[in-house]
């Protein structure tokens, strides 16, 4: 039986560890060949990526400290842990409704300033609540952008605390949609949410196409003393822009947890040092979800939870052997492995075809073994990327020509066998 050697980043919860067998996975913060890494905030981007490497798990959501597009050219996905932490940042902006209706933060600075005797204090305290008066959420319209994991339960709350809510997600899912409270209104853009909307809270991924989302244009739409909440990413709301608004009059509070040096002491914002998934009870959920994620896919080659790979996901038939091959997304590919299968007389007992953008992924179980000379018919498929054997229950079987060990081909390390 294998073993895989799992490299961990950063320090990953043991509740999660604790998912991947001692009898099968070696987990330790050093290797130099891991089959796979799991990693939370450590920067990738320059890190060498061992040629042994077979799947990248990220223990939360954004994936923006990986190098996905490099990886995705040698055929490995990337793994995150999708709402794992949805109910963390769901709680803290909540929470940040609640601080910018009520001036919380600044009454609280004002109350630390004061060094009097308690009648002095008194006597301030009546005299300076004056400035610091809010107002109650019921009835205040919330604007919710993206409507995942975290913005379904955002939306979700803010409607049980009677607010009126705006939902805007062009591609909503199915499964979300189920999940969204009747009580959610659509939006029908952006523009529309904004000029509709009192407060504004995002929730989607940073992309070139999210990059400065809230901007000058939008804000101009939104009501004045609107409020904005950013617990995604900093890049998708134009920072600038909002603190012009906020010394114009034109915003209320802006909300963040993505301090800067021109915003952190700016007297109308909020920003909290980055606490949106920073609770045991998160940490946790992912490091469980990433890791059981990882496991199926060393072991059965299925694929969840994937920001690369399409989602494919097939039982195993019993007996035989599975072959899981990704590769770019051409036309014939299927086509093409399935001749070199039938020309070795091996009967595809089951057989899964996935695509995502420029990747495609196969999942095969055949009848008996698999001989080498397929897995070498199967490497000189131009577009082919990687090819793991399972069989039985042992995963990644791939003997090298000149050796008995058990490895990950890629069509790279063919041709440097073959020169």
């Amino acid at each position: 039986m294998n073993t895989f050697r799992v490299l961990t980043l950063n320090n990953i919860s043991v509740r999660g560890l604790e998912r991947l067998p001692r009898e099968r996975y070696e987990v330790a913060s050093e290797f130099t060949n891991p089959d796979a890494i799991i990693v939370r905030s450590a920067d990738m981007h320059r890190m060498e990526l061992p040629g042994s490497l077979k799947a990248v798990g990220r223990a939360g959501a954004g994936t923006n400290n990986i190098p996905v597009g490099a990886l995705s050219k040698r055929g490995i996905p990337v793994f995150n842990a999708p709402g794992a932490n949805a109910n963390a940042v769901k709680e803290l902006v909540i929470a940040g409704l609640f601080l910018a209706a009520r001036n919380i933060c600044q009454a609280w600075e004002y109350v630390r300033g004061l060094s009097l005797s308690d009648k002095q204090l008194d006597e301030a305290v009546e005299a300076g609540k004056k400035k610091f008066v809010g107002y109650e959420l019921p009835g205040r319209t919330l604007g919710v952008v993206g409507l995942g994991a975290i913005g379904v339960e955002v939306a979700n709350a803010a409607h049980a605390l009677g607010m009126r809510v705006l939902g805007f997600d062009p591609q909503i899912t199915v499964q979300r949609a189920w999940q969204l409270s009747s009580g959610v209104e659509q939006a029908l853009s952006l523009d529309d949410l904004f000029s509709r909307a009192d407060m504004v809270t995002v929730h989607v991924p940073l992309l070139e196409d999210t990059r400065n989302l809230i901007n000058a244009a939008r804000l101009r739409l939104f009501k004045k003393d609107g409020v904005i909440l950013n617990f995604s990413r900093s890049g998708i709301v134009d920072e600038a822009a909002v603190l012009d608004a906020l010394n114009a009059g034109a915003l209320r509070a802006y909300i963040c947890d993505f301090p800067s040096a021109r915003s952190k002491d700016h007297p109308k914002v909020v920003a909290l040092p980055h606490l949106g998934a920073s609770t045991g009870e998160a940490e946790e959920n992912c490091a469980i979800i990433v890791a059981d994620t990882l496991r199926d896919f060393l072991e059965n080659g299925n694929v969840r939870h994937s920001v690369n790979f399409p989602e494919a996901v097939m039982p195993r038939a019993s007996g035989g052997s599975r072959l899981a091959i990704a590769n770019e997304n051409v036309p014939n590919m299927v086509g093409q492995i399935s001749t070199a299968l039938a020309t070795a007389n091996l009967n595809i007992a089951d057989l899964l075809n996935k695509f995502r953008g420029e990747l495609a992924y196969t999942l095969i179980d055949v009848d008996g073994g698999i001989p080498d000379s397929v897995i070498g018919a199967l490497q000189g498929i131009e577009g082919v990327l990687t090819i793991r054997t399972l069989q039985g229950t042992t995963a990644g079987r791939i003997r090298g020509p000149d050796t008995g060990r058990v490895r990950t081909m890629t069509r790279d390390m063919m041709m440097r066998n073959s020169a």
